[in-house]
């Protein structure tokens, strides 16, 4: 499932909490694809603590506490990590992290946790979420079969990788706009494991952040920024993004096209990606600004300009996804609509077909 979707539904679910609506949340993945992330990124919306519980860490008696006489009777110290109304709030989520990398003593003291909401005599808040997020057996980590029981206490949902989330998400976050373009331009680097061959760096979400902080460490050291690179992302999608940067001394003038002057639209496909996301962080970074409208108005016009009007619709729609429904506004929409209707057209025949 794309992860637009999964964060609706995490959404949907820390919300069902106070109706009684909860049920836990399995996400399944192969390392770097944002699992973590979108928890915490829910987390961040409603303004939640997040109590990260790495049970791969763990031995049972972490999580159940340690046994203490009182009289004539064993009680049991709950641990500090677990949440407490008191001291963390009365609203939050527990993940529950690398659960499939946890020893299978460790994920059975979990059960009671996971299902009932107990250990013991500890109860997890009535406010809290419980997520929880792992590999699967084929992604080479550190894997152990999830228990049948363990299983049937959640929803399972199997993380996916989709470019348009992820470039949403690399705008609002401001990462740097050649690592964007580099990646409209080669979707399939994306995501690039193979587990069979096990690499140590390889293109992943999480890894193209890394090379975004390259860029901005040691972008102007050239002699750096290609070992940097492929220390990220691995050594052939290094070379190919280090190769891609080099080539976009030939873009237009960015800054005329925002101003609405002349300016000429490259011949080459990479160069065309480069521009286009070069001018989506434009207009993300105007949004505020009492000239944002004039800006959107000129970047909608030079979209009308591209030979392969696709490239145009890509334009615009990753504005939209920066910048909001306010675009549909902008006087200059419609006219650029008009000039795509057929290619918009086609484009949902097909998706309906």
């Amino acid at each position: 499932m794309r992860p637009a979707l999964i964060l609706a539904i995490l959404d949907r679910e820390f919300r069902g909490v106070k109706n009684g609506y909860h049920t836990p949340v399995m996400l399944w993945g192969p390392p770097g694809v944002g699992k973590s992330q979108m928890v915490n990124q829910v987390a961040a919306v409603h303004d939640a603590p997040v109590i990260d519980v790495r049970l791969s860490q763990m031995e049972p008696t972490d999580l159940r506490g340690i046994p203490f006489r009182t009289g004539d009777v064993v009680e049991w110290a709950v641990p500090a990590m677990m949440p407490d109304e008191k001291r963390h709030g009365p609203v939050g989520i527990l993940f529950l992290d690398e659960i499939t990398s946890a020893a299978p003593t460790v994920s059975a003291a979990a059960y009671q946790l996971i299902l009932d909401r107990r250990l013991g005599e500890y109860r997890v808040p009535p406010g809290w979420a419980i997520f929880a997020a792992g590999n699967r057996q084929g992604d080479r980590g550190v894997t152990y079969a999830m228990p049948a029981p363990l299983a049937n206490r959640f929803s399972h949902f199997e993380v996916d990788t989709h470019l348009d989330d992820w470039v949403a998400w690399a705008h609002a976050h401001q990462i740097d706009e050649r690592i964007i373009a580099f990646l409209r331009f080669r979707p399939d680097l994306l995501f690039d494991f193979d587990p069979k061959h096990n690499p140590v760096a390889f293109p992943s979400p999480r890894s193209w952040e890394f090379a975004h902080r390259a860029l901005k460490k040691f972008g102007d050291q050239n002699e750096l920024l290609l070992g940097a690179l492929q220390a990220c992302v691995g050594p052939a999608a290094g070379i190919e993004t280090k190769a891609f940067i080099d080539n976009l001394g030939n873009l237009p003038d960015l800054d005329a096209i925002v101003r609405g002057e002349s300016a000429t639209v490259p011949a080459e496909t990479d160069l065309q990606y480069a521009v286009a996301s070069a001018l989506v962080a434009r207009a993300l970074r105007a949004k505020d600004g009492a000239n944002a409208d004039q800006i959107f108005g000129h970047i909608l016009d030079y979209a009308k300009r591209f030979p392969n009007r696709e490239m145009g619709v890509m334009l615009v729609s990753d504005m939209q996804r920066a910048v909001g429904e306010r675009l549909f506004k902008t006087p200059q929409f419609a006219a650029w609509a008009k000039s795509v209707a057929d290619v918009m057209l086609f484009d949902l025949r097909r998706a309906a077909s």
